[in-house]
């Protein structure tokens, strides 16, 4: 079964305010893109807000395609593009 943990994001992200004093370096801007456009999808929050509320923050693939009633690959691709922002953690079980 595929098992998806949550993690939050290790290294903090660049702070943007009227108070942070500086511009926001390049690649900041780019990490904090890419993270902001993999949190601006209705079924990629619900994804996170499921895994967080699961026991041990972890939940089976399986288990969450009835709740957003998505299919399996639809909720593996989702998964994956926040993965790759570094909001979750995947791994692989069985």
């Amino acid at each position: 079964m595929d098992h998806v943990g949550t993690a939050l994001v290790e290294t903090p992200l660049p702070q943007i305010s009227p108070l942070a004093g500086e511009p926001i370096e390049r690649a900041d801007a780019e990490r904090l893109a890419g993270v902001l456009k993999a949190l601006a999808d209705p079924a990629r929050l619900r994804l996170l807000s499921l895994i967080q509320s699961a026991p041990e923050g972890e939940a089976c693939v399986c288990d969450l395609t009835a709740p957003l009633g998505l299919s399996q690959p639809t909720v593996s691709h989702h998964l994956r593009i926040l993965t790759e922002a570094g909001l979750l953690n995947r791994d692989k079980r069985g």
